[in-house]
Formats: structure tokens, sequence, C-alpha cells
């Protein structure tokens, strides 16, 4: 998606603030790094607000350094590549995101590696075919099964990983039901760009129906929790990336 090497807290202030303004992020940068790639933000075009870290030296009371560091953040602007236009005479880089739509079946390889990863969790796999108009999977703790509904894998991968992240520990005991499905949600969101997977349509109007404001906090006050969550499933995506398609069980729901 867009630059989905920046932390999941900026990833996320990215993309509800996008949301709320009506625009869909597809690559988001600096003023001048879009200079560089011979484009240039247009005259009147409101930033996007991020956080970026800003280490400062500490120092003793008689001024000198401790050898020691403290790491602050500040805002700083960003645009997305929507705001800009190309630099006359210059033909501008070519900025093509490696995404596809959640309707296809381009990772059906991820597949394995999370029901694999959901076993090493105590957790039974079932594919199912479950009513169209009701949930497309859930986790029960109780019993360690997880349900998926049979369809397309890239759906698959999505409903998945978001039940994943529930067995990781992000549940309603600790959460809240409403928290605990953003949190899962921000995390799908985050493992899901990072194997170019789009699932910007559902994921981002779901986190921000918090609101505006008590979306933005929930990113700021649980970002470490996302970040932690997602990072496990990321590595076990890597760690097996070469495993054969899984095998689905069905039944009849």
């Amino acid at each position: 998606m867009y630059r989905p090497e920046r932390s999941v807290g900026n990833q996320l202030l990215i993309a509800i603030d996008c949301h709320f303004r009506g625009i869909t992020p597809t690559y988001v940068a600096g003023f001048r790094a879009f200079l560089d790639l011979n484009r240039c933000v247009r005259k009147g075009e409101r930033a996007i607000r991020i956080l970026a870290p800003c280490p400062v030296k500490e120092r003793d009371d008689a001024g000198e350094e401790t050898g020691e560091r403290k790491v602050f953040f500040r805002s700083v602007p960003v645009f997305d590549v929507s705001m800009t236009d190309p630099l006359p005479g210059k033909d501008p880089v070519v900025l093509e995101p490696p995404s596809e739509p959640i309707t296809g079946d381009s990772h059906h390889h991820l597949l394995a590696p999370l029901v694999e990863l959901a076993g090493e969790l105590g957790y039974t796999i079932e594919f199912r075919d479950l009513d169209e108009h009701g949930p497309r999977g859930w986790c029960d703790a109780k019993h360690k099964q997880i349900v998926i509904a049979a369809g397309p894998a890239n759906c698959q991968v999505r409903t998945l990983t978001h039940e994943i992240a529930h067995a990781l520990g992000i549940g309603y005991a600790d959460y809240g039901r409403e928290q605990a499905e953003v949190l899962v949600d921000c995390v799908t969101y985050v493992v899901c760009s990072s194997a170019g997977l789009d699932i910007d349509g559902e994921s981002i109007p779901y986190v921000a129906g918090w609101g505006e404001d008590g979306a933005l906090e929930a990113v700021r006050r649980y970002a470490d929790t996302v970040d932690t969550v997602a990072r496990r499933i990321e590595d076990a995506l890597i760690a097996d990336s070469q495993a054969e398609p899984v095998e689905q069980t069905k039944s009849v729901a």
C-alpha cells in the first residue's frame, strides 16, 4: 500500500485522516521526497500529520554530554500522491503499490502459515459454509477453535488474520468487545498491507467508526499492542512463505 515500513501508529493515522477527507491513500511521503520523484505538492493542499522520532542527547548540570539519549516525537507534514502534480518538463517516477483486491485468490499461499500459527497457539481451524449475511468467521477461545467462511482465498486470509489476533490475546475480557474488534482489525490491516493485500474498503471504515477523535486516541494508546501482535503474525508468514497450499476441511453450517 503506502510506505508500509512506517510504524503501525503512523500507518493508521494516515489511513484515518484520509478516510475523513474522502481520500484513498496510495503513496505518502514528505514534500521534498516528492520533489525527488519529480512531483510537487499542489498549492493549498492540507498536510497529513504523522509523528517522527526526534532523539536528543542528554547533558549533565555542567552541560557535558552524558552519552544517553532521549527520544521525543514531533508532528511532521506528509502528503498523498493524489495531492501532487508532475513537475513541468519531467517524467514522474512510476509508483505502483503491490496490492490485490480482497475478492481474489492471489494470496492463497498465506493460508498455510496462518493455519500453522493457529495450531502453535493450540487452535484448530475449520473452513465452513456460513450464511453470507452473517459473520465471516469467529474465534472460540474456550474450545480453542477458529471457524472461517468458505469463499475467496484473499477474504479467508483477511478473516483468519483477524481471528488469530484474537487468539494472540486481544480478547473481549481485557479490552471490551468494541475496542477489541477495532484493535484486531488494526492488526489485520497492518499484516495484510505488508503482504500486499488491499483490505482498506473493509478495515478503514470500521476503525474510523469509533469517530475521528476516538479512533485516533485508540491508535495512540494501543499502538504498541497492535504492533507486537502484527509482528508476531508477520514473522510467521515470513518464516513459512514457501509453505504448500492448505487443504481446507469443509462442512455445511
